[in-house]
């Protein structure tokens, strides 16, 4: 089964109604969201279908750069692929999430056409399932969203963003109950410095959430350990590294309980499921992240859930954009909270191109609002120390 074609299919796609960030500003998603679909053609007439992600315009330019190393190769042999994709990024430095998201789309549409030449869906090849369905969860940017959701049948609810995300939090839970599993985000923009992190943890502490996520940024380890240090919460966090030897210090140091790759941009089937297993080695569960992710990838990671022992749950637009639902035709099976893989060849699904190409890329950068400071959104600043200080948890006059 020989490589014969891969093409990119690079769509705008709509922003989704609400994220956890839109309870105090807009999301970079309401302006930003690109999907990259990349099918691979093999030369029985077979085409397997994956997904890209960590800035797709580019990441499209990396696959048609890729895409002759590949033509003419047998598409079965994943493993070797992937190595060959790997050597052919260190001309242009350390791979980051731009490599790793065209390695990750084509990985993904390799391991589709081996299965549907094995007559078998994806998750067979991955041990085959552990389990019928895989639970998710959904933002919710107020208490009444939440609600909403969680009436719907969601498994859990996640809250986001920094300004006033303990009152939020805490509203929410009040809403929900004890019974449905709460989530924080705490990623910016800006990151928190590690001690408002720790302030803001330490009043999240009695919601019992389920994790934490990215209470700093990913590059700064020292704040990582001092979170991990003061804050009684699981953490969790992932998303936006690349590579097993980035998330390598976060587990070997004991950071997370949750590892979270991104479905788009951590280098596809073959390295997510080799991060899995680090991870069950360490007792830490897989949550992948797929929240500016299109269906292709959300089928993939639904594939890998069923099959590796040690995941959690998986994160969801619901509702989302109403054009997901036509993108594609899939097997994919949704009930209230829960995801099941279709159970048709490889992953099941068919582009619908004449949509994808009616939705022409037109931007795919953009800067989310509402979490600096008040009056120094213009600044933009990377990290920035929350004031005033008094502020930074539940309001001293309504606690």
């Amino acid at each position: 089964m020989k490589i014969q074609e891969i093409r990119c299919h690079l769509m705008q796609a709509g922003a989704p109604p609400q994220t956890g960030w839109t309870g105090t500003g807009k999301s970079a998603l309401a302006t930003s969201r690109n999907w990259l679909f990349v099918t691979v053609r093999a030369d029985n007439g077979l085409v397997g279908t994956g997904e890209g992600s960590g800035w797709p315009r580019a990441v499209a330019a990396a696959v048609q750069d890729l895409a002759p190393l590949l033509v003419g190769e047998d598409a079965r042999a994943t493993e070797r692929l992937w190595q060959r994709m790997r050597v052919a990024c260190m001309g242009h430095g350390q791979t980051g999430v731009v490599g790793m998201g065209a390695i990750n789309a084509i990985d993904m549409a390799l391991w589709d056409l081996k299965a549907q030449a094995l007559g078998v869906p994806l998750y067979e090849l991955l041990g085959g399932a552990t389990r019928s369905k895989v639970p998710f969860y959904v933002h919710a940017a107020t208490p009444e969203a939440a609600l909403a959701a969680v009436q719907a049948g969601a498994q859990g609810i996640k809250v986001g963003g920094i300004a006033k995300v303990v009152e939020r939090a805490h509203a929410v839970r009040a809403a929900i109950g004890p019974d449905i599993d709460l989530m924080c985000d705490l990623h910016g923009p800006p990151w928190l410095a590690p001690a408002d992190a720790v302030a803001i943890g330490r009043e999240l502490e009695p919601l019992k959430l389920l994790f934490l996520e990215e209470p700093v940024a990913p590059d700064d380890l020292r704040g990582w350990r001092l979170v991990r240090d003061k804050v009684a919460l699981p953490l969790a966090g992932g998303e936006r590294l690349a590579t097993l030897q980035d998330m390598q210090p976060f587990l070997a140091e004991g950071l997370l309980d949750v590892v979270q790759p991104d479905g788009g941009r951590f280098g596809g089937i073959t390295q997510i499921r080799k991060l899995a297993g680090m991870a069950e080695a360490l007792s830490v569960t897989v949550a992948p992240h797929s929240g500016s992710l299109g269906p292709v990838a959300e089928v993939g990671m639904v594939h890998l859930l069923s099959a590796i022992p040690n995941a959690l749950v998986l994160e969801r637009m619901d509702p989302d954009w109403e054009g997901r639902t036509q993108v594609m035709d899939s097997g994919l099976r949704v009930e209230p909270g829960f995801l099941s893989a279709g159970s048709g060849p490889g992953l099941d699904l068919r582009l619908r191109e004449d949509f994808i190409a009616a939705h022409p890329s037109q931007r795919n950068v953009g800067l989310a609002t509402g979490g600096w400071n008040a009056g120094t959104d213009h600044e933009s600043v990377y990290l920035q120390a929350r004031r005033p200080r008094a502020r930074i948890g539940r309001d001293l006059e309504n606690p």
